[in-house]
């Protein structure tokens, strides 16, 4: 069984440092402190939300949005324990406690 947590971000390179900030339409909005230069943006994002999910970056893919601000993020879990606690930090950094 499959635990995945997908979350729209909208991203803002080249930021003084990389953030959460709350939504932007029905989008978190994640400021980065990386270019939108070579994908590190993406790596910065990436690392971001590996960090802030508690997982390791293998366990994060970016479906959608290489190349652009709107991004689609999958992030796996191992059981649905984890998967509860991701979803109500989603909805804390989405200001919907």
């Amino acid at each position: 069984m499959s635990f995945v947590l997908k979350i729209s971000i909208h991203a803002t390179p080249g930021a003084k440092r990389t953030e959460a900030a709350g939504l932007y339409g029905d989008a978190l909005r994640v400021r980065l402190g990386a270019p939108p230069v070579d994908g590190k943006a993406n790596e910065a994002l990436i690392a971001w939300a590996a960090e802030t999910f508690g997982v390791v970056r293998k366990q994060v893919d970016l479906l959608h949005g290489a190349a652009g601000r709107q991004k689609v993020l999958a992030i796996q879990f191992p059981d649905a324990a984890a998967l509860a606690q991701a979803q109500a930090l989603l909805a804390r950094l989405r200001g919907e406690n």
